[in-house]
């Protein structure tokens, strides 16, 4: 298993992006990054990609005269600062040891810098997908292979943990023992890491516990949802966490959030459509070892897109279609790995997904919850939760069998994932 050190060799900028003062801010940390810009026919522009669901991202070109578009883009850094207050849901030093551990393995742009709310990193050509582009066989074909590129090489990799500086509220009806009344105390981080026995942390099951830590509990519903939520991890990681699956200890490390504005396809060098594109992935904030199945059922869920339109995620044929090929890409980049049935293993790892298809909407319907209290970004969390942890309560009643014994229609999204092609 590989390591990390604690120490960045990547160099911190004492300076912040202010959302603000956008074109200043932004300015002075570019200039901090490369002094060089300032000087003779430097044309400097930023170039805003978005405002994400969590973070600002910014483009900085220097157009001086006389390079291509290419040269120009070759020199291009991307400036990445944080939304307010997500550094509650996501650990941002463990984010950047993703990007460095990604870039040793070739699957991340050269990390250029780092600032108070933020990171520069370079920038990468391509064309960012849309959710109908996630659909086109070209384009999952190329995540497919790539997705199994990550789990098959990079390892998985313990946090080195500092003291919690934000406070997490617990509550003494959850079914773990919160070992401290101090909310910031490393024995309730140790707790968090702790709560699915032997896997190596953080992983998708900690993370879950954190945020259901970090709800709001201002009111007796809120507390209600907590205690209700934090009932149904317990379930989930009694059923989930052991069960069989690829990787060391069945934990690969898991992009967790691959939406179709983190994949990027590469720009063609010769065929002018190719059968599969090269595609790569970006923003690994949420990246942390995970079963397997979790990750391919999240990217599965994203061919809706944020309208969570169920209507065009994956049938079983498509699905099937897209495990071959990562059973294939997998056990290639699984170097001396022994001789495997694919076919068996591409049947089984199908099985799994399928058994994980609810997890994605438990995990991203209690991050929007938390949203809907912290972020200042134009979007409904409050409904995006409720849709996206319906997902989860409606696997389980057609899981179980309540559904069809209360005579209730199938909803589309159980409906979808069943049919065939």
């Amino acid at each position: 298993m590989g390591t990390t050190s604690k120490e960045s060799s990547v160099r911190f900028i004492p300076l912040t992006y202010n959302n603000v003062e956008s074109q200043t801010s932004a300015l002075r940390l570019i200039l901090a990054l490369k002094p060089e810009w300032e000087h003779g026919d430097s044309k400097i522009e930023f170039i805003r990609f978005t405002d994400g669901i969590t973070n600002t991202l910014l483009k900085a070109v220097n157009k001086r005269k006389g390079l291509s578009d290419e040269e120009i883009d070759n020199e291009a850094v991307l400036l990445r600062a944080y939304g307010q207050g997500t550094d509650l849901i996501i650990d941002r030093e463990r984010e950047r040891q993703n990007h460095e551990l990604l870039m040793q393995y070739e699957l991340a742009p050269a990390l250029l810098g780092r600032f108070h709310n933020g990171m520069l990193y370079k920038f990468i050509r391509g064309s960012v997908t849309s959710p109908a582009d996630l659909r086109r066989e070209s384009i999952w074909r190329g995540v497919a292979r790539r997705l199994a590129e990550w789990h098959a090489v990079v390892p998985c990799i313990p946090a080195t943990r500092e003291p919690l500086q934000q406070q997490i509220e617990a509550s003494a009806d959850f079914g773990i023992s919160t070992p401290t009344p101090s909310k910031s105390d490393p024995a309730l981080q140790a707790a968090i890491d702790n709560v699915a026995p032997g896997k190596i942390a953080p992983n998708v099951w900690s993370v879950m516990q954190k945020w259901i830590y970090a709800l709001p509990t201002g009111t007796d519903a809120q507390k209600s949802r907590q205690a209700q939520l934090q009932h149904e991890l317990i379930r989930i990681i009694k059923e989930f966490s052991n069960r069989p699956g690829l990787g060391d200890n069945s934990l690969v490390f898991a992009h967790c959030d691959l939406l179709s504005g983190n994949v990027i396809v590469s720009p063609r060098s010769g065929d002018p459509a190719p059968t599969v594109e090269t595609v790569n992935f970006i923003d690994y904030e949420y990246a942390v070892p995970s079963p397997a199945a979790f990750d391919i059922a999240n990217h599965f869920a994203e061919w809706g897109g944020f309208d969570c339109d169920f209507s065009v995620l994956p049938t079983r044929s498509q699905r099937k279609a897209f495990l071959g090929e990562y059973i294939r890409s997998y056990f290639i980049h699984q170097k001396g790995a022994v001789p495997v049935d694919e076919e068996g293993e591409a049947r089984r790892l199908f099985e799994e997904v399928d058994l994980f298809r609810g997890l994605p909407g438990f995990y991203w319907g209690i991050w929007a919850l938390i949203q809907a209290t912290i972020s200042q970004i134009d979007f409904d969390y409050a409904s995006y939760a409720e849709i996206r942890l319906g997902e989860y309560f409606a696997w389980r009643a057609e899981s179980d069998g309540s559904r069809a014994s209360s005579g209730k229609e199938m909803p589309l999204r159980e409906k979808r994932w069943a049919q065939e092609s």
